[in-house]
């Protein structure tokens, strides 16, 4: 949902503003995710980043689910409502990710809200921090960017 054509950012005056994904946003989805160092942060991925086939399928039916709310979405996870977020690495380290995810909880009021983050990725733990989410518990799960079990942590926003 964080909106910028700009080829190249080349400061934090980059304007960010949220609008639903369409499918013309999908060619720039795919290339984020065949970054290898975005899946080695994201760590819990697509079992084969490069399937295209899979990603047309998982895409599909997220822009046909009115309950999902873009590319920093809402979804449930383990029976709570759970935050996620994928930038393009252009726009990583610019302030771009706490901008889009602090006017989508303006819009998004659900609480308490929750979101994971794989414990060595400290971008994505900054960011969601910056937003006033706190860590509230610890898990583990396969991540298949990593071809292994890796730690995380689990974060919530109250009120």
């Amino acid at each position: 949902m964080a909106e910028n054509r700009v080829a190249d950012v080349p400061d934090r005056s980059v304007d960010v503003r949220l609008r639903e994904v369409v499918e013309a946003d999908l060619a720039d989805f795919f290339a984020n995710q065949l970054d290898p160092e975005a899946n080695r942060m994201a760590a819990f991925t697509a079992p084969d980043p490069a399937d295209v086939e899979a990603f047309t399928a998982h895409w599909s039916r997220l822009l046909a689910d009115r309950s999902v709310t873009g590319n920093v979405l809402l979804f449930p996870h383990a029976g709570q409502p759970e935050v996620g977020y994928w930038l393009g690495r252009r726009f990583w380290g610019r302030g771009v990710a706490s901008r889009a995810l602090a006017l989508f909880l303006q819009v998004v009021r659900v609480r308490p809200l929750y979101a994971r983050a794989a414990k060595d990725n400290a971008a994505s733990l900054r960011v969601l921090g910056k937003c006033g989410f706190v860590v509230v518990g610890e898990d583990r799960g396969y991540a298949n960017a990593r071809g292994t079990e890796i730690e995380e942590y689990v974060l919530r926003l109250d009120g």
